[in-house]
């Protein structure tokens, strides 16, 4: 085996196992990965949360026994196929064996770890944008068509994943247009490509329009509620955080772009990302949404330093900067990874300790990152609902929900078989079987919610207990009994469901 493959397994080994043994025993698994596990059950070619493609590795994590090992297995390896697919675009670019393994110590030591920590569309969505920009670069290099089928399956992928592809093509195309690469646009194999990917992402397009594309009214309904709180400069802070300790190969990739002539002919790669970052700033844009667009320009970065690296005492400098991004990545897994108990990250707050402040989707700031908040609480709850639900005798008791975290984690950490909870919150709205009579609920309501509808619509009402983890997200959130119902439930919830979806159109 040659050196430079034996280094990229161990890299990827390596990869695979810290994405392990980076979360804390005292986390469960985050709410969102939740929603995507049970979508394995309604398997459909569209959602309104996210394209259809979750739900298929949700499937085969479901065949495969649920088991949280398998939930993290498929980020892990889409982080390092990301690796993997950069390692490749350094050989491309003739970049050596130092200039690869650069480029993989970056990777490793960087907001991927976080990223490729969740069970969400994220990560493959990264490695998708990765994919388009590697096989654009060898349809350039070499004029065979198959990249660029290969770049039409790569975005039809990505499409199906997380539609936050499509400005990956945004920022692509009006570069294109205005370097010399827009020959592209003459070529027929181009338009061969495009219609490859129109076929594969059509199942997915055609379920849009027959159900009023969900994709703009989840869309409407994060602007309204998430992006409303999104701070430009937030945004433009936050792409300096991904890759603090390595952000000297960036830098290296935008001035080799600009001015080394063998880079020449990709230089529209750095116009992309201007306008990429300028679509997301006018839409108000998480910072998160342009990790992907990163990846790729660490290969061109280190194929320069190592270039400029080459001879005389700027050879050793190469340790150096290896060891700069070791000692980097130092607050990142201090601040920025879930490896120590909740508890600690409160004290570090209340000792103004740096990075322990945390924004959340809100705007407000919190001692404990969002992400962390909600892998909190869940395993508590769902123990309670098993306790409650096993001192009921109603065969047709109705768990219901005020949020899909809260559905999501009863039915992933239940205990008992064929228990299932339910609610009004994204895709769950479209998965309610009312078709039995319902005479007894178990209400997961939010905290500070009022209860009036529960009060008018049954004649006992009762708080049975709580979410008590005190670092949870979802801390206070109440189970309660409702029995003896004054109306009929089945027709109440029928109504409430039409009124919930008629409201978002």
């Amino acid at each position: 085996m040659k050196k430079g493959t034996l280094l990229l397994c161990l890299f990827i080994i390596a990869k695979m196992v810290i994405q392990y043994l980076v979360v804390h025993p005292a986390y469960d698994l985050q709410r969102d990965e939740f929603l995507h596990l049970d979508q394995a059950k309604h398997l459909a070619w569209g959602f309104f949360s996210v394209p259809p493609l979750t739900s298929w590795l949700s499937w085969i994590i479901l065949q495969l026994g649920n088991g949280y090992c398998w939930v993290k297995f498929f980020p892990a390896v889409f982080g390092a196929l990301t690796m993997l697919v950069v390692w490749k675009t350094v050989e491309s670019l003739k970049g050596n064996l130092f200039a690869c393994i650069l480029t993989a110590t970056a990777l490793l030591l960087s907001v991927f770890l976080r990223i490729n920590l969740l069970y969400q569309p994220n990560s493959l969505d990264y490695l998708c944008w990765t994919l388009v920009y590697y096989t654009l670069i060898r349809h350039i290099q070499t004029e065979k068509p198959k990249w660029l089928y290969f770049m039409a399956i790569s975005f039809a992928i990505g499409f199906l994943n997380k539609y936050n592809i499509v400005f990956c093509a945004l920022g692509l195309l009006p570069a294109l247009l205005l370097s010399p690469q827009r020959k592209l646009f003459l070529n027929p194999k181009f338009y061969l490509a495009i219609l490859l990917t129109l076929v594969i992402i059509s199942p997915n397009l055609i379920w849009q329009y027959h159900n009023d594309f969900p994709v703009l009214k989840h869309m409407k309904e994060l602007k309204e509620t998430q992006l409303v709180n999104v701070d430009p400069m937030d945004f433009i802070a936050e792409q300096l955080k991904f890759f603090i300790a390595s952000l000297f190969i960036l830098i290296g990739a935008f001035v080799a772009l600009i001015s080394y002539e063998p880079f020449k002919r990709f230089r529209f790669l750095f116009f992309a990302y201007i306008f990429t970052i300028a679509i997301f700033l006018a839409l108000s844009a998480k910072g998160y949404y342009a990790i992907g667009l990163y990846p790729i320009f660490f290969a061109f970065g280190a194929v320069y330093l190592s270039v400029i690296l080459q001879t005389g005492w700027k050879f050793y400098l190469r340790f150096a900067l290896i060891a700069l991004i070791i000692l980097g990545a130092y607050p990142l897994f201090k601040f920025a990874l879930p490896l120590k108990d909740p508890a600690q990250y409160v004290q570090d707050a209340i000792a103004h300790k740096p990075f322990s402040e945390h924004k959340w989707e809100d705007g407000n700031t919190y001692p404990i990152a969002q992400d962390f908040a909600d892998m909190l609480g869940w395993k508590e709850l769902a123990h309670k609902v098993d306790s409650l639900y096993l001192t009921q005798k109603d065969p047709n008791l109705f768990i219901f929900c005020d949020n899909y975290g809260q559905a999501g984690a009863i039915n992933y950490y239940t205990k008992i078989k064929g228990l299932q909870a339910n609610s009004y919150n994204a895709d769950y709205i479209n998965w309610l079987d009312l078709s039995k009579p319902i005479h007894t609920i178990i209400n997961i309501k939010d905290k500070g919610e009022d209860m009036d509808d529960e009060h008018r619509l049954f004649k006992n009402v009762t708080v049975i207990d709580e979410i008590r983890n005190p670092y949870a997200r979802e801390r206070g959130t109440q189970i309660l009994l409702l029995t003896q119902p004054k109306a009929n439930i089945n027709e109440f919830l029928k109504r409430e469901m039409k009124g919930r979806n008629n409201k978002i159109q």
